[in-house]
């Protein structure tokens, strides 16, 4: 909670999936987060699982608790990745059933900067972004920022 007269710290949100491109973004956030003082919030977002029947008539009901775990587990990871970077920064962790995109961009509302990762295809298809980051792009209540997959080879990083 913010007392009155306070400067508000920097709050920076962060899209997760366990993907390099997400890594990215993830290190960038909390470099950015550490460069604002601020605190970061690593967003991982999981769907619930859906079979459908022969000729796509009816869904079935699957269980949802394997994919859940499996997406604190992506989350976990993100977020002791995210503690060893910067370990001045307070970093809280948001799991979220639903679509990326939307709720991403929910997230975006109390944030001052929204990160996600872009989806590096190589050629031409690399200036395309991916869904996530277009909606976020599109959507986001507050500045966002797409962190490009390098192309170039290896990295110092």
């Amino acid at each position: 909670m913010r007392t009155p007269g306070s400067t508000p710290k920097a709050m920076i949100v962060v899209g997760v999936d366990g993907s390099e491109p997400s890594a990215r973004a993830l290190r960038w956030a909390a470099e950015e987060a550490a460069s604002r003082g601020g605190e970061l919030e690593v967003v991982h977002v999981w769907e619930r699982p859906q079979v459908y029947g022969s000729m796509g008539i009816g869904a079935y009901p699957v269980d949802p608790q394997p994919s859940q775990d499996e997406a604190r587990k992506v989350l976990d990871r993100a977020l002791a990745d995210a503690r060893a970077m910067v370990p001045t920064v307070t970093v809280h962790g948001r799991l979220e059933e639903g679509g990326p995109g939307a709720v991403l961009v929910d997230a975006s509302h109390h944030a001052d900067l929204l990160v996600v990762g872009s989806r590096g295809l190589g050629g031409l298809r690399s200036l395309l972004l991916g869904s996530v980051s277009r909606q976020a792009a599109h959507e986001g209540a507050c500045p966002v920022v797409i962190v490009p997959t390098r192309r170039d080879g290896p990295t110092n990083e």
